[in-house]
């Protein structure tokens, strides 16, 4: 139950910030905040219809849902498909019309590779070899291929960190975890540094022209070039100014509306949310925050340490470990720390799938903590070198 407490803290305090976005004064709500509301009720409809049947029938249900998955990510990159039903944001395909909101695939494949990733690990004999290794590994290397065309770059990082983590909790080698660590982040390091030396002779073969000026318009800020901040860097910089006006203890609502206004920052009611908040409360505020999610991925590890099913532990640590790098990146983007990446702060940010998606892992989580198994499986956490 703290798990859905801190969920529908979180929820509440972003329609508040959604509601700042929009300039609507004198107690009004705005078209984005109310239709949050709605969305928020179905995504609560959706957890439920979750948490209520045992966690174990998913088992059967992970490897088509994989396949379901993959086969929309495919349709996104399809090129003749009409705009009208794939629809193009921001030079991205991410989006299917579905006439009341829009389905994002990719915040579906996180959880479903939860799924799956958990069925596989869940007998100890699938990963205690390297080559056992190779499964999981192929399980997140097809979708984040997939949604690093859309391109997506935020999404398709969250899916490493869930596998390691997902492998801690499995009872992985310690060397077969140090491998693999170092091998994404070299993977990830030749990526970015090939990505900005064919961008020094307008070729991308990597990472499209906006992530590549995104992780330049970082570089240039922690250099102190201010040459750039009127493009490629506008948004990272009217980030950073939002959030740090707001001091210790924020604006009243009046002014930290007038300021958000005024600053002109994009997607302020989505991925920038967090510096709305930050302008709004302040350091303080944003310290409430942290401290909710914090309550989420702790409640979240007290069931997994408590459930004995391989199986259930897996999905729990898989669901937290997403919520955790999700709001790292996001935060870390808003800050200035990170390029900008388009994440949504899970549970805050405007928009259908990523909210019912969240509500979705909530209900899981709940289901794995509502039952416990027959008898003792194993110890709840295990590993060696």
């Amino acid at each position: 139950w703290i798990v859905l407490f801190a969920s529908l803290a979180l929820t509440l305090v972003g329609v508040y910030a959604i509601n700042l976005t929009s300039g609507v004064e004198g107690g009004g709500i705005s078209g984005y905040a109310l239709k949050q509301i709605v969305l928020m009720t179905v995504a609560l409809v959706a957890g439920a219809c979750v948490a209520f049947p045992h966690y174990r029938w998913i088992n059967y249900f992970a490897w088509p849902a994989a396949w379901v998955c993959v086969g929309l990510l495919i349709f996104l990159l399809i090129p003749f498909v009409p705009d009208v039903i794939v629809t193009p944001r921001n030079g991205a395909r991410r989006w299917i019309n579905l006439l009341v909101t829009d389905l994002q695939p990719s915040e579906v494949t996180k959880v479903v590779f939860v799924l799956v990733t958990a069925r596989y690990l869940q007998y100890r004999s699938n990963y205690r070899t390297y080559r056992g290794l190779i499964l999981p590994a192929a399980i997140a290397f097809v979708p984040m291929a997939l949604i690093l065309v859309e391109p997506d770059l935020g999404t398709a990082l969250i899916f490493m960190p869930v596998l390691v983590a997902m492998l801690i909790a499995a009872g992985a080698k310690i060397h077969h975890l140090v491998l693999i660590g170092t091998a994404g982040a070299l993977f990830a390091g030749a990526v970015v540094g090939l990505s900005l030396v064919f961008a020094q002779q307008d070729q991308y073969p990597l990472l499209r022209p906006h992530q590549v000026e995104r992780i330049e318009a970082v570089i240039d800020q922690f250099q102190g070039d201010e040459r750039h901040q009127s493009d490629r860097g506008f948004q990272g910089k009217q980030a950073i100014t939002l959030f740090g006006s707001g001091g210790v203890a924020g604006h009243g609502e009046g002014r930290a509306r007038a300021l958000i206004a005024f600053s002109a920052l994009p997607e302020r009611h989505n991925d920038m949310i967090f510096a709305v908040l930050g302008n709004r409360f302040g350091f303080t505020g944003a310290v409430v925050v942290v401290g909710l999610y914090c309550v989420w991925i702790g409640g979240a590890f007290v069931v997994s340490v408590r459930c004995r099913d391989p199986f259930g532990r897996l999905i729990v640590v898989g669901l937290a470990t997403i919520v955790g790098t999700q709001m790292v990146i996001n935060m870390g983007m808003t800050m200035g720390l990170l390029p900008i990446t388009g994440m949504t702060l899970p549970f805050v940010s405007y928009g259908g799938s990523s909210l019912v998606v969240g509500y979705m892992m909530v209900g899981l989580v709940m289901s794995v903590a509502m039952r416990r198994p027959p008898r003792l499986w194993r110890d709840s956490f295990e590993w060696d070198a």
